[in-house]
């Protein structure tokens, strides 16, 4: 765990991850699940926060937003730059240290990046400072599935090739920073019962789907889904 986790998640070898059907079907399910959360429709002005991997430009800019992503180095812009030009605004700096003034921006978005910060409260409050009505966020779930895949490291290793070590939190711990900010009404989305690795191996979207379907229709998901999607608001 680093402070400029976006460094790594902004190269193309990451972005391989997210490659062929399997890879599809997980950004489908991440995507559509933070846009519900962002209510699509609104617009303003958005801030993806580590933002480099270029997976939510699309979806923001569909939705009506005006889209700015700040990076830790000049190398996390390549892929946006490459896929999106001047329809997305590029703009360094730390991610601890936003360089924007406050409530700057009515989304601020940060995927991917919490599992890899180290100083989670400084992140957030970065995060709540600059954000103008509602921040979204995501995080493995220590209730999830993913609690024993520490134990499981090597084999997911093997699978995935370019993985990387991540913090699990509890769904608590994260609402209660945030409530330090001065934000409130947590709303959830759980993306996944079975673990990535597993959607990996099967590549099968379909089978993937049915995966989830039944642990979904018994309200698993809302409890043991991760990575755990989470909304907050300004009160």
């Amino acid at each position: 765990m680093d402070e400029a986790p976006d460094v790594e998640s902004s190269t193309d070898e990451y972005a391989s991850r997210f490659a062929g059907k399997a890879g599809e079907y997980l950004l489908d399910v991440q995507n559509h699940a933070v846009m519900q959360l962002a209510q699509t429709g609104s617009g303003g002005r958005a801030l993806d926060v580590g933002g480099g991997h270029a997976q939510l430009c699309g979806p923001l800019l569909q939705a009506g937003y005006t889209v700015t992503v700040v990076g830790s180095a000049v190398s996390c812009f390549y892929r946006v730059r490459r896929d999106f030009g001047s329809c997305v605004t590029c703009v360094g700096g730390h991610l601890l240290e936003l360089p924007f003034q406050d409530r700057s921006f009515d989304l601020v978005v940060a995927i991917r990046m919490l599992a890899h910060i180290s100083d989670t409260q400084r992140f957030i409050a970065a995060l709540c400072r600059v954000a103008r009505r509602a921040v979204i966020v995501d995080y493995p779930d220590a209730w999830s599935i993913n609690a024993v895949t520490p134990l499981l490291y090597a084999a997911k290793k093997r699978v995935e090739g370019n993985t990387r070590k991540y913090r699990l939190y509890r769904r608590s711990e994260i609402i209660s920073l945030f409530e330090k900010q001065g934000f409130a009404e947590p709303q959830t989305i759980g993306q996944f019962f079975w673990p990535m690795v597993l959607h990996r191996m099967v590549a099968q979207p379909a089978l993937s789907n049915a995966l989830e379907t039944i642990p979904k229709a018994f309200g698993l998901n809302r409890v043991f889904g991760s990575p755990m999607i989470l909304r907050m608001v300004r009160t």
